[in-house]
């Protein structure tokens, strides 16, 4: 008997457990919270100063005209060429990080011996570590006289160049997510496959790649975001001219980046005035905001599409 009363708990502990557990919860919940209320807030205060620069005909002129020159007699807004030059440059780098970085991704969860896995996966990883500016000043100093050189291109600063780092930036990104979702397919999927008769080619190419490729579509989004949203390496490597290359498929001519645009001229914007110079950069970043956000939307739509589909399996 008096051990069950040990078990029954009076009205006043019962009260104390409950508030406890309601305080920590709450607790707990503000902590989460503060990530999506960041969010929020640089939406809103970018929005808010983003806003104001499309009126009239300067908003068709923002999104359709190359001419940039937003410091002139007569200011012109015409961002066209820099959406196509972040595009350009974020395109390539994709196309040259995407390919090496998940074969790279491949070999590390199902191909290098363990003890070497260790070693590899740390030393890329690293790559994700090295500050922007030092990728910068190895574009100019060492790629730059590299691509004049070797390609003959009129300047080294160009979007070539730029794409080179960006892709070589992004893929520790793409390999260790990559590599992480590959693991995550279980080696009870490889036994089973092997327990078939399928080959190690065959159990890559048609059993765990295919499993994770959610993750693999992740960690190219991420990739894409590394690449759009980076500001110093572009800033530097990339010539800063606002024009679409002639060709449009012509590496080796510069070009200007959203991101390279809006670091460059800030500091040149009236903020006091709240001028349609200061007011456009901030209507860039907005463009940028709302790329990432449909990026994000278009990732979560494929996993939730590849989770329903390996359900139904």
């Amino acid at each position: 008997m008096k051990q069950t009363e040990q078990f029954i708990l009076s009205e006043a502990d019962v009260r104390r457990r409950k508030f406890f557990t309601g305080l920590g919860q709450t607790f707990l919940f503000a902590i989460t919270s503060v990530a999506a209320l960041a969010v929020l807030a640089i939406i809103f205060f970018i929005a808010r100063d983003a806003l104001p620069f499309f009126s009239g005909s300067r908003t068709w002129a923002f999104f359709t005209s190359k001419e940039w020159y937003p410091t002139s007699a007569t200011p012109k807004f015409g961002a066209a060429a820099i959406f196509a030059g972040s595009f350009i440059v974020t395109l390539t780098a994709v196309l040259f990080a995407v390919p090496p970085g998940i074969l790279a991704a491949v070999c590390l969860s199902d191909l290098l011996p363990f003890n070497v896995r260790q070693v590899v996966k740390p030393v890329v990883e690293i790559l994700a570590a090295i500050p922007s500016v030092v990728y910068g000043f190895f574009a100019l100093v060492v790629l730059a006289p590299f691509l004049q050189d070797t390609l003959g291109a009129a300047s080294g600063v160009n979007a070539l160049n730029a794409s080179i780092i960006l892709a070589i930036m992004a893929l520790p990104t793409i390999v260790s997510v990559s590599e992480d979702a590959l693991q995550a397919a279980g080696r009870e999927l490889r036994e089973g496959s092997y327990a078939l008769g399928a080959t190690r080619a065959e159990t890559l190419l048609k059993v765990v790649i295919p499993s994770a490729m959610s993750g693999i579509f992740s960690a190219v989004l991420l990739g894409i975001m590394r690449a759009l949203g980076e500001t110093m390496v572009v800033w530097m490597a990339s010539g800063n001219a606002a024009q679409i290359p002639s060709p449009f498929y012509n590496l080796l001519q510069p070009i200007r980046t959203l991101t390279a645009t809006i670091a460059g001229d800030m500091g040149e914007a009236d903020q006091m005035t709240g001028s349609a110079h200061y007011h456009v950069l901030f209507a860039m970043g907005l463009s940028l905001l709302i790329f990432s956000f449909l990026c994000n939307l278009a990732g979560e739509w494929v996993v939730n599409r590849q989770r329903k589909r390996l359900r139904g399996a």
